[in-house]
C-alpha cells in the first residue's frame, strides 16, 4: 500500500521517497531513520518514473529538452546520494530523524507561503 500511494503521489507531485516511504517506514512500520532512508533508497533503485514520464511526454507536458533536465539532475543524484548517505550515517537516529523533521517543515513553509 506505500509503494502504490507513494506511486500516485510521484506521479502527482514528483515526490515518493523522502515524504511518503521514509516516514510510513519510521512512523507506522517502527523502523530506525538510517534504515527508512536505505529501504526508500532501496525502492528506487528501480526506474520506478519511467511509466509516469511516458504519460506527462505522451500528453505533451514535458519535451525532450525537460527530459535532458532531468537526465543532468539525475547525474547529480547519482553523486549526492553517496555524500548524503556518508553523512547521514555518521549521524545517531535521532539527530538524523530530528534534521528530516526539520527540512520537511521548512519545505512546507515555503511551498505554502510561494
Amino acid at each position: 500500500m506505500t509503494g502504490i500511494a507513494a506511486g500516485i503521489l510521484s506521479g502527482m507531485f514528483g515526490i515518493g521517497g523522502g515524504l511518503i516511504i521514509v516516514p510510513v517506514l519510521v512512523l507506522v512500520m517502527g523502523f530506525p531513520q538510517h534504515t527508512a532512508n536505505a529501504t526508500s533508497l532501496i525502492a528506487l533503485l528501480l526506474p520506478v518514473g519511467l511509466l509516469g514520464v511516458l504519460e506527462y511526454y505522451r500528453a505533451g507536458k514535458i519535451s525532450s529538452e525537460h527530459i535532458w533536465f532531468g537526465i543532468i539532475i539525475a547525474a547529480g543524484l547519482f553523486l549526492g546520494a553517496l555524500f548524503g548517505a556518508k553523512i547521514a550515517t555518521s549521524m545517531t537516529n535521532e539527530l538524523l530523524r530530528k534534521f528530516f523533521a526539520v527540512f520537511i517543515g521548512i519545505v512546507a513553509v515555503r511551498i505554502w507561503l510561494q
